[in-house]
C-alpha cells in the first residue's frame, strides 16, 4: 500500500502547488489593485460612444450561417493535419478516404455558393 502512495506523492504535491499558485493569483489583484476607479472608466463603452439600442437585439441569420460555415471548414483543416502527418503510413486507402471526405466538403461548398449563402447583400 505504501508503494502506491509513494507513486502518487509527486502528483499530490503538483496538485497542491498548482492550487496554491491558482489561489494566490486569484487573491493578489484584490490586495494589490487600485480601488478608486473614475466614473469614465465605469461608463458604458461601445466603439467610442454611448450605447443607443437594446443589447438583446436580434442578429441577422447570416451571422450564424457564416459561423457555421467557419466551423465546418475549420474542422476540415483539423482533420487534414493528422492525415498529413500520418500520410506515409496510410497508403492508398487513407489517401482515397480523404479524397472522398474533401469531395463531400467541396460539393457542400459548391451547393452553398450556388444557393447564395456566401453573398452578403
Amino acid at each position: 500500500m505504501t508503494g502506491i502512495l509513494q507513486d502518487y506523492l509527486p502528483l499530490v504535491v503538483f496538485i497542491g502547488i498548482a492550487a496554491v499558485i491558482g489561489i494566490a493569483l486569484l487573491v493578489a489583484p484584490f490586495i494589490v489593485a487600485f480601488q478608486q476607479p473614475d466614473p469614465e472608466k465605469l461608463s458604458a463603452y461601445e466603439c467610442g460612444f454611448n450605447a443607443f439600442d437594446d443589447a438583446r437585439m436580434k442578429f441577422d441569420v447570416r451571422f450564424y450561417l457564416v459561423a457555421i460555415l467557419f466551423i465546418i471548414f475549420d474542422l476540415e483543416v483539423a482533420f487534414l493535419f493528422p492525415w498529413a502527418v500520418a500520410f506515409g503510413k496510410l497508403g492508398a486507402a487513407g489517401f482515397w478516404s480523404m479524397m472522398v471526405f474533401l469531395g463531400v466538403l467541396t460539393i457542400g461548398f459548391a451547393y452553398e455558393w450556388k444557393k447564395g449563402a456566401l453573398e452578403w447583400d
